[in-house]
């Protein structure tokens, strides 16, 4: 029986082995998406576009809604919501996929040479290009409303690489979990709805009472969107101390959801 390793040091050596296979493979995850369609892939540019415009209208027109300690800008709460929900876009469009990933390509199960533990990436990186799209469209609607963006938007890369090792972590496990349990999906879709209200998107962690916010901070998605937006709209520097501590949690997370991937991928066969 084949041998899959689960150290630290597979995992980084398979995805950097396969990062031509992964990059093919998510490129043809988003030309697929959109093959057959009039506009093709202008259906990734003009989606962010339309959303953007809806919450502008919706949030600074219907409801006036403004940003707790923010400006009486009419548009700076859309702008603030859309850079949350860019963030939890990527982490709830890769973990939705997870638990299909497998079983939505038995044909290379049984490929003995085909790796199988970089499906979960495919998912990911192809929510990634679209969270690239959304960023840039909400740049450029920053840079017309409100002028030049801040610098310390170059951060932005580095904030978002613990939540995209905490998400590829937990689609290794959702993965392997959803081959053997196929309930997995429908409660995965579920809880991720749910999460999407209890993460700091349409709210900052401020407005809640001081009793609920150490709940909201055990949210591993609210460091990431606070941060974000920190970085984004505001031009404050990250918070490196809380950013190292998430690093390293979701470093582990990573490790952990491969792991089990590598124990119960054995059984894939019998089970399809």
């Amino acid at each position: 029986m084949q041998h899959f390793s689960i150290s630290p040091q597979a995992m980084t050596k398979s995805l950097w082995h396969n990062r031509s296979l992964v990059r093919a493979l998510v490129q043809r995850d988003v030309m697929g998406r959109y093959r057959g369609s009039f506009m093709g892939i202008l259906w990734s540019l003009f989606n962010p576009v339309f959303m953007l415009s809806v919450y502008t209208f919706m949030f600074s027109v219907v409801f006036k809604a403004r940003w707790s300690g923010g400006g009486e800008s009419r548009t700076e709460f859309a702008l603030v919501l859309f850079a949350g929900l860019i963030v939890f876009n990527i982490f709830g469009e890769s973990i939705n996929r997870a638990p299909s990933c497998i079983l939505n390509n038995t044909n290379y199960v049984k490929k003995v040479l085909f790796p199988l533990e970089i499906l979960p990436c495919v998912a990911l990186g192809s929510a990634l290009f679209h969270a690239l799209v959304s960023i840039g469209v909400w740049v450029l609607a920053y840079a017309l409303l409100f002028g030049v963006p801040h610098a310390t938007a170059l951060f932005l890369p580095l904030i978002l690489l613990p939540m995209l090792l905490f998400t590829l972590g937990l689609s290794w496990a959702l993965a392997a979990l959803g081959v053997y349990l196929r309930d997995v999906s429908q409660v995965v879709g579920l809880i991720t709805t749910a999460l999407m209200f209890l993460s700091p998107i349409f709210y900052p962690v401020s407005a809640l009472p001081e009793d609920y916010r150490t709940l909201m901070l055990l949210n591993p998605l609210t460091p990431s969107i606070e941060q974000v937006r920190a970085v984004l709209f505001w031009g404050n520097l990250p918070d490196f101390g809380l950013l190292g501590l998430s690093l390293v949690g979701a470093a582990l997370t990573a490790w952990l959801g491969f792991a089990w991937f590598q124990k119960t991928r054995k059984g894939f066969a019998d089970v399809l």
